[in-house]
């Protein structure tokens, strides 16, 4: 195969062109690499218009077996060449070889080739090719008596079913189903493997993943094992896909022949083929998180993690994938983040780091593998704090790749989990700040949201030093982007500066407030999307945390701020608002008598509807224990015995129905809950009489 500008065939083009070459031997000589495309599409359409026509017959259609060889010899593995034959037009023509009825087996080779190969790895030619009917034409010819269009057939449909953009398979549809089976029962290993290919592609729902476990297709597949290398690769990503997030089908095929399947992909993760060890280990980790009953032997997870970083050096797409099957193998599992820690992962891919450029995906897939590897342990934190990782991290948040700059910032959102990081070193907060804060303007939305998910992290977790975030200019890009469209950057913005507003000096969260303006405040607690809302209310809970001046901000300005609070504790389904919301109440309830009679309007207003109940009431009545345990924090702050006006309150809850309820809650099943009601009921008696009780 020529070398191209674009770097070579995939392996499947390859397959595709060394299939159709004996029969383009056998064809004239006269082959025209150097043809320039327009000439070769004009041939192609030419000889497309005289095909079949009297005497000259044949020799149209050698031409056209020609013209659709060279077009095809000219696209694998070139992109550029494929861009510039869609732009001429020429897939349609190529197409249509498909559908003449009286074309020759050689062009119906040659053109399923060509058609497969403009849909590989170029989203624009897949969709040429499938907008020109190809996926029809093609599975016809699947029934072919000539085994080589067969071949040909097969192997373009499933270079179509790689793409995207191909349409799914709808295997709830019994005839689909009935088509399916045939071809993975077919005795032709390409026809074999693209039906564990369509399976891949079509195979998302849990609907669909019990249809064809019901059908018998994963055994079937742990049969085709023994085949040959592709085939055996494409029937363990079709498993993937159908145990994938389903926990009865992996538990199913786990079980299945008294674990012979399972431990056939246990030994193929020792296999001679990086791809078919990748694809193992990648089949092994769906079937641990779908069902970890049947993934608990120590020894194959620390198996796992040897081989995936074996793999990482690997060349090409096996290398770059490797780190990526890791993080998803250890995300959020301290246990095997402590069994990559003894095999030395940290330093591991670290070293394959350092050593190769940042110029690469798998920089980007290695720095996600190291941010998991860091997010639970201090040990792994400590170990990837050398100099010379430190300073690539610095370099990757200013990479021209977007995947890099997401990959560090998420990297340092785990790090500056450790105080230890930010204190000293080359990720201090000096250092670390000021690229982070730039790419709150990145252009790129992903970019954007992970380093707003680092500046969280690094705001808890710099409480003795938040002069330096202050100073940086973060807080006005942060309220900048909670004004954004995009809910992801609103709900990241709100947390970082609810954060960042924790444990603050009254004079920096006035700074803070006056950058926001309550106005910006009230629409955020009323925004669209009630994870905005929640981290809202937080950042107003620790606005008015142990600063008692600060309620004036809630309370005062004609109410703008706990208007909105009251609407959103009135109107709100979810229950994390909830509980933020009363939250906030408590905080102001522990004010002056002015907060506490802001508060009790939100809770019991003066209404003439008595029959609905008081919103407090339906809060201490709910199944969440932490809503339950605010709302009796709230009543405390208000009925607290020392107040001068607290038996008043006292009254107006019991008017209310809000004691009656309180009462019925002495054996609540959550202790802190229980705890709370005692002291409600005990402020109650010490504020008025035993018969007010």
């Amino acid at each position: 195969m020529p070398a191209t500008a674009s770097g070579g065939a995939r392996p499947e083009e390859e397959a595709a062109a060394t299939a159709a070459a004996p029969v383009a031997a056998s064809m004239p000589a006269a082959s025209c690499m150097g043809t320039r495309p327009e000439e070769l599409t004009a041939r192609l359409a030419a000889a497309a218009a005289g095909a079949g026509s009297g005497g000259r017959g044949e020799e149209v259609e050698h031409e056209r077996v020609r013209a659709l060889r060279e077009i095809k010899n000219q696209i694998i593995g070139n992109r550029t060449k494929k861009l510039l034959y869609l732009r001429l037009g020429a897939v349609p023509a190529v197409v249509g070889a498909l559908a003449e009825p009286g074309a020759s087996p050689a062009a119906l080779v040659q053109a399923a080739a060509a058609a497969g190969s403009f849909a590989c790895g170029v989203d624009d030619g897949a969709r040429a090719v499938l907008d020109a009917g190809a996926v029809g034409h093609l599975t016809r010819l699947l029934a072919h008596p000539d085994g080589k269009v067969v071949d040909a057939s097969a192997r373009a449909l499933r270079m179509i079913y790689q793409s995207k953009l191909a349409p799914k398979f709808d295997v709830n549809n019994h005839k689909n189903m009935e088509f399916l089976l045939s071809l993975l029962n077919s005795q032709n290993e390409n026809v074999t493997e693209l039906a564990a290919t369509i399976i891949s592609h079509s195979c998302e729902s849990n609907v669909e993943q019990m249809e064809l476990c019901s059908a018998g297709v994963p055994q079937r597949l742990a049969s085709l094992f023994g085949g040959s290398m592709n085939l055996r690769d494409a029937c363990l990503d079709s498993v993937t896909a159908i145990i994938r997030n389903n926990k009865e089908v992996a538990s199913r095929f786990a079980s299945m022949d008294h674990g012979k399947a399972f431990r056939s992909i246990v030994g193929l993760i020792h296999d001679r083929s990086p791809r078919t060890r990748l694809l193992a280990c990648l089949c092994l980790i769906a079937l641990g998180n779908a069902s970890p009953c049947h993934f608990q032997d120590r020894q194959i997870k620390t198996k796992l993690i040897l081989v995936l970083l074996e793999l990482t050096e690997e060349p090409g797409h096996v290398g770059d994938e490797a780190p990526l099957a890791l993080t998803t193998l250890i995300k959020d599992s301290l246990e095997l983040q402590k069994q990559a820690l003894t095999t030395n992962a940290v330093e591991k891919l670290s070293n394959h780091l350092v050593s190769n450029s940042l110029e690469t995906r798998r920089a980007a897939t290695i720095l996600l593998a190291l941010s998991e590897l860091c997010s639970k342990l201090e040990e792994s934190r400590s170990q990837l704090m050398s100099d010379q990782v430190s300073t690539l991290i610095l370099e990757a948040l200013k990479h021209d790749c977007a995947d890099i700059r997401v990959a560090a910032c998420s990297c340092l959102k785990n790090i500056s989990r450790s105080p230890k990081v930010l204190s000293g070193g080359r990720l201090s907060c000096d250092t670390v700040i000021a690229p982070l804060v730039q790419l709150l303007s990145d252009s790129s939305t992903s970019v954007q949201v992970a380093a707003l998910g680092a500046i969280c992290n690094i705001a808890v977790n710099l409480t003795p030093r938040k002069s330096v975030l202050l100073h940086s200019g973060v807080v006005s890009q942060l309220v900048h982007l909670s004004k954004s469209m995009d809910p992801a950057l609103r709900l990241k913005s709100v947390w970082a500066l609810r954060n960042i507003m924790f444990l603050l000096n009254p004079k920096d969260k006035d700074f803070i407030l006056k950058e926001l303006t309550l106005s910006t405040l009230s629409s955020l607690i009323c925004d669209s999307e009630h994870f905005v809302q929640e981290q809202t209310l937080a950042l107003v809970h620790n606005l008015v945390d142990g600063y008692v001046e600060s309620a004036n901000y809630v309370t005062g300005e004609d109410g703008m701020v706990i208007n909105a609070i009251s609407r959103q504790l009135n109107n709100a389904s979810a229950t994390g608002v909830c509980i933020q919301g009363m939250f906030v109440l408590a905080n102001i309830a522990a004010g002056n008598e002015l907060s506490k009679e802001a508060v009790m309007n939100v809770l019991v207003p003066h209404r003439a509807d008595s029959i609905k109940p008081y919103v407090v009431v339906n809060f201490l009545q709910s199944k969440d224990k932490q809503l339950r345990v605010a709302t009796l924090w709230c009543i405390l702050n208000l009925i607290y015995p020392k107040c001068e006006a607290a038996s008043g309150r006292v009254v107006r809850l019991q008017n209310a129905g809000v004691i009656l309820q309180v009462k019925s809650m002495i054996n609540d099943p959550c202790l802190d809950c229980k705890l709370r009601v005692r002291m409600v009921l005990e402020h109650c008696l010490e504020n008025a009489d035993d018969c007010f009780m």
